[in-house]
């Protein structure tokens, strides 16, 4: 009986390491957002030179403190619209209101995007600019995953 009892607490207690080896894992990489197919095909396969690693570089910081900004903003509106619904309980002016700003964040968000994507692209050789458009047209294509 005390033999099974030890391999029962082995058992749940792998169990829970592994748990724990997970919950580790995903919370250090939400920091790390799936940037894509244009993030993995730039950084990774069109064999860019030093100088256009460094100019990418440099275009990424800046497009992430802009994307953060815009994104705090983003948020800032969709809390607009929860506090418009829960004081009126109704699709009404302010509700309205508020969604027409959460359209004008996601709007600045998606053209500094595509100013972003567009000034990677001015970085690349012509013979690297082919596969870059393919892949920004897939992404702007691509059905919505669930």
């Amino acid at each position: 009986m005390a033999q099974a009892y030890r391999y029962v607490l082995v058992a749940l207690l792998s169990f829970l390491v592994a748990l724990g080896a997970l919950w580790i894992g995903r919370t250090l990489r939400a920091d790390v957002p799936d940037r894509g197919p244009i993030h993995a095909l730039i950084h990774g396969d069109l064999d860019l030179d030093r100088d256009q690693k460094l100019r990418i570089e440099e275009l990424e910081k800046g497009f992430a403190a802009r994307r953060g900004q815009l994104e705090r903003e983003l948020r800032a509106a969709n809390a607009e619209i929860a506090r418009a619904i829960e004081h009126e309980h109704a699709y009404g002016s302010d509700v309205e209101k508020a969604i027409d700003r959460s359209h004008v964040a996601m709007g600045e968000l998606q053209k500094a995007t595509l100013r972003h994507v567009l000034a990677m692209r001015a970085v690349l050789r012509a013979d690297q600019t082919p596969r870059f458009d393919r892949a920004v047209a897939q992404a702007l294509t691509a059905a919505p995953q669930d």
